[in-house]
């Protein structure tokens, strides 16, 4: 489609009735079976993705389907494929050698029972500050969680919240995370005056959400039994979280960290050769459904974009724009509501970047707020959406519905109260 032409409103909302029939789907299907958690999201995107094809008028079934597999092989996407496969492979590895209940063992020495929350919270802040990935930190702290929420008698779905949500943080604030990246290039300012806004608004945010995980962790069992701790199988998760805190690409880290629960764990009899290899296949096909959602979702994007969808929405929410803070709400609205399309928050910064940019240049948005505003905001969505990437690979691990994730997602809800505030009271 021209990108220059306007969308008209059927158009526009017809481009986007693949989400609105997913929402229906989602929402209808739940209150029948009484369950939020029992709809299958691999269904509602197969139906959403099915229905997207058929509204490209006027093409061949191969015309169609070429359409849809660009926008699912985008090579965003398939980064996000590869660490989905490694990331499958490393935990399988690392679980099936002892790595996890040795590191859990080993956190339970150093932080106490009711403190488990807290401390998993923080932690996952710090990590994901120094290595600005959020997907990095969840691969490397979720089987953690996983392993101290048995232990400790907190709900599983709480304590993998608390580490999707300290990764978020650091995803949103470093100054090596592609965000960060692409908020400041695409508003031409520096990172470091970026982040010193992003600050005032991320760490108030942070401490409410730190709070709320104390109280709550307090009324978990602080008596644990600690089994026998084992530093050898302790060091694929330990060498996982120094790489990457040294910046290493997170596809090398995953890469070196299966090779080093091989090593750990043939050499201390877990496994041999061919079991580590099983393992290794186990874990792979173990992400099979999330590759599949990720990839349908990448696909439906192409087709809503190739209908126009995305362009609609850049023209409705900047249509009655007439102060600055009106111009900054607008902005928000816009990454808002193309992070729900695109499900992840570096594409959609970078969808509407040149936008945004516009805009701030018309109505006198500082770039260094337009920059924070986009990166909060579509962090902020991020977490809130059960397809995103960090949800999927956290349920995944964890073995659990994302959904039932989202309940427990007190940063992400934080951090957008208080920008909100912050842009209504000009303070941001």
């Amino acid at each position: 489609m021209d990108k220059s032409s306007t969308v008209s409103f059927r158009q526009g909302l017809l481009a986007l009735s693949p989400l609105f029939l997913m929402v229906v789907l989602f929402v209808g299907l739940s209150l029948w079976f009484h369950d939020f958690y029992k709809v299958p999201l691999l269904i509602l995107f197969l139906v959403a993705s099915a229905f997207a094809l058929c509204l490209l008028k006027g093409r061949t079934t191969e015309e169609r389907v070429a359409v849809f597999s660009a926008g699912a092989a985008d090579r965003n996407l398939m980064l996000m494929v590869w660490i989905f496969v490694l990331a499958g492979a490393f935990v399988s590895s690392a679980k099936a050698m002892g790595a996890v209940e040795a590191t859990v063992n080993m956190t339970l020495v150093l932080i106490p029972g009711k403190m488990l929350l807290l401390g998993l919270f923080t932690a996952a802040c710090f990590v994901s500050l120094s290595i600005g990935t959020s997907v990095g930190t969840v691969v490397a702290l979720v089987p953690v969680a996983v392993g101290l929420a048995q232990h400790a008698g907190i709900q599983l779905p709480l304590i993998v919240a608390a580490v999707v949500g300290g990764a978020f943080f650091g995803d949103n604030l470093s100054f090596i995370s592609d965000t960060t990246v692409v908020a400041t290039q695409t508003q031409g300012c520096r990172m470091k005056d970026k982040f010193r806004t992003n600050v005032y608004i991320a760490v108030p945010a942070a401490l409410l959400a730190a709070g709320l995980y104390m109280w709550m962790g307090a009324g978990s069992n602080g008596v644990v039994e600690i089994g026998e701790i084992n530093g050898w199988k302790v060091l694929p998760y330990g060498f996982v979280l120094v790489a990457a805190v040294m910046g290493v690409n997170v596809l090398t880290v995953l890469i070196l960290g299966i090779v080093l629960t091989g090593g750990v764990g043939m050499a201390c009899g877990d496994y041999d050769l061919a079991g580590w290899l099983g393992h290794i296949s186990a874990g792979i096909v173990g992400m099979s459904e999330l590759i599949i959602i990720s990839m349908l979702a990448g696909g439906l994007l192409g087709v809503i974009r190739e209908l126009g969808g995305i362009e609609w929405i850049l023209q409705v929410l900047t249509r009655r724009v007439g102060s600055v803070r009106g111009a900054e709400y607008s902005i928000a609205a816009l990454v808002s509501v193309t992070n729900l399309c695109t499900a992840n928050n570096t594409i959609a910064i970078l969808t509407v970047g040149d936008l945004v940019r516009n805009i701030a240049q018309r109505f006198g948005v500082d770039p260094r707020r337009a920059a924070s505003i986009l990166d909060i905001f579509s962090c902020c969505v991020q977490g809130c959406i059960p397809y995103g990437v960090q949800l999927l690979m956290a349920a995944g691990i964890a073995g659990i519905s994302s959904v039932e994730i989202i309940p427990y997602l007190y940063y992400p809800f934080f951090l957008f109260v208080v920008a909100t505030l912050a842009i209504a009271l000009r303070r941001l």
